[in-house]
């Protein structure tokens, strides 16, 4: 796939690992959209839906051989999407939230080149084991998991100490389903 060059438009350093350590020939464009979508909009679209609109702006810069990749990572738990939280409390309580249940990760991606379209959903369950009111409070405080959905990063501490198991791409707990990505970058835009 050395014909494709793809643009990256996250400024997440969890995503922009992910594409780095595929090998890919990549750069990153962004522009702040608002991540605003329907309410009565069934949650399991929505993160294709946020993806979809994070490419709006970027697409029109593409060039001929670029392959532009956005996503967008929800936490759902109980049928509520947990967002990135506004400060340490609002972390803490949807951590506290989280400890001892079983929650989805749901990444929407969208590939888009000049002539075509990919749009594509990856589904994580997660089961957090009981966790302590120190050890949450000790994760927000050192941790900072405030640019994170369900204010939880799989990769860190609360990680190690809390999860007890996944059923599915580990990656897309961390925010983008390499496996499926890059299964569908070959099939679809390679030459």
């Amino acid at each position: 796939m050395d014909n494709i060059k793809i643009v990256l438009a996250s400024k997440s350093p969890r995503r922009q690992y992910l594409i780095k350590e595929l090998g890919f020939n990549f750069e990153i464009r962004t522009k702040e959209v608002a991540e605003i979508y329907p309410s009565e909009l069934n949650p399991y679209k929505v993160p294709e839906f946020l993806a979809a609109l994070k490419s709006g702006p970027i697409a029109p810069t593409l060039a001929n051989n670029e392959v532009l990749l956005t996503s967008d990572t929800i936490v759902l738990l109980e049928g509520n999407i947990l967002g990135k939280p506004n400060n340490e409390q609002e972390a803490i309580e949807m951590i506290k939230a989280l400890s001892g249940k079983s929650h989805e990760v749901i990444t929407g991606v969208q590939l888009k080149s000049l002539d075509k379209t990919i749009s594509f959903s990856s589904i994580t369950k997660v089961f957090f084991s009981d966790l302590t009111e120190d050890d949450i409070s000790f994760y927000v405080k050192n941790y900072k998991p405030m640019d994170k959905a369900g204010s939880y990063g799989i990769q860190e501490w609360i990680g190690y100490i809390g999860v007890s198991k996944i059923e599915g791409c580990y990656y897309n707990v961390m925010g983008l389903p390499i496996h499926d990505v890059y299964k569908s970058l070959k099939q679809n835009f390679s030459a």
